[in-house]
């Protein structure tokens, strides 16, 4: 008695044609919906590159006009002289008005939050799933809770505080703030997901001798980095895109980016040029930090969701 294997069914020719067809169709509509998600940005950069009687003449999109009759030739002209149409000058009035000191109170502020939270919450999320402590699941269901509260309860109370001890206005002020309300989702986050390392990795490091200190910084914390990596990036654009926070606890001395196109907003409000420079700066950093690391945000998403 002879046995026949049993495989996979062999695809046709034509099978393949539309497999193929089939994922550069999705390819094709990825990169269009990519493109049009970038107009508004492109348009902000134009805007930002042009003087105020051009931009209130006319739209940012007639810089790739052209005298030319022919449709093609006419985008073609427009794509390779566009260039030659922008200046820098409102750069070089946005950091002359002091905005500089602006771009550097948003990276003070937003670079040790990020840094703060991460450790503390990390070491936290760690206690949370891997260390069995009297009142654990007590404590970590009030940290549940804060992720509901609203930071608005907190302005009044907290900024009274502030003003006793002496720190309102001031950058430390800003960024303890924005720490302490940024830890409830951290070592939610991060427990969700060190709750899913195995725990034989565990066991055996203890049964070796290693601290609990040493199995969190090396076991715990490297096999953590996709979702600390995203953690980093959703608190870093958080804290970077913050005004409200900015408008009650900064003064004029420790104002962010954010803070500083409002009052600029409100001093020069006919000024589109300054306003949509400003706009691009605190914009750029942002946008390349996602495009540098955009993998985390789908990793950062699906942490802790299936154990």
């Amino acid at each position: 008695m002879t046995s026949t294997a049993v495989g996979a069914p062999q695809r046709g020719v034509l099978g393949r044609i539309v497999d193929l067809l089939g994922n550069v169709i999705v390819q094709v509509v990825m990169i269009l919906i990519g493109l049009f998600w970038l107009v508004p940005t492109l348009g902000l950069l134009v805007v930002s590159m042009r003087d105020t009687p051009t931009n209130n003449a006319e739209g940012w999109w007639a810089i790739f006009a052209s005298d030319q009759q022919n449709w093609f030739l006419a985008i073609l002209d427009g794509l390779f002289t566009w260039p030659a149409k922008l200046t820098l000058d409102n750069y070089s009035n946005l950091l002359a008005s002091g905005f500089t000191s602006s771009f550097w109170n948003t990276i003070l502020i937003t670079v040790p939050t990020t840094v703060l939270v991460i450790g503390i919450a990390a070491a936290a999320a760690y206690a949370f799933a891997w260390i069995d402590f009297p009142g654990r699941d007590a404590v970590f269901l009030v940290v549940v809770g804060l992720l509901i509260v609203p930071i608005q309860i907190a302005l009044i109370p907290i900024a009274g505080l502030y003003g006793k001890v002496g720190i309102f206005g001031t950058i430390p002020g800003v960024v303890l703030f924005h720490v302490a309300f940024g830890l409830p989702f951290a070592i939610f986050l991060l427990r969700n997901f060190f709750v899913g390392i195995p725990s034989s990795l565990l066991e055996a490091a203890r049964m070796d001798g290693a601290s609990e200190w040493k199995i969190f910084s090396t076991i715990v914390f490297p096999l953590g980095k996709p979702a600390i990596a995203s953690l980093g990036i959703f608190q870093f654009l958080w804290v970077w895109n913050d005004l409200l926070i900015a408008l009650v606890f900064a003064d004029t001395g420790s104002q962010p980016m954010t803070k500083a196109l409002q009052s600029q907003m409100r001093q020069f409000g006919n000024n589109v040029d300054i306003l949509s420079s400003g706009a691009f700066l605190s914009l750029i950093i942002p946008l390349v930090l996602f495009f540098a690391f955009q993998r985390y945000f789908v990793q950062g998403m699906m942490a802790g969701s299936v154990k």
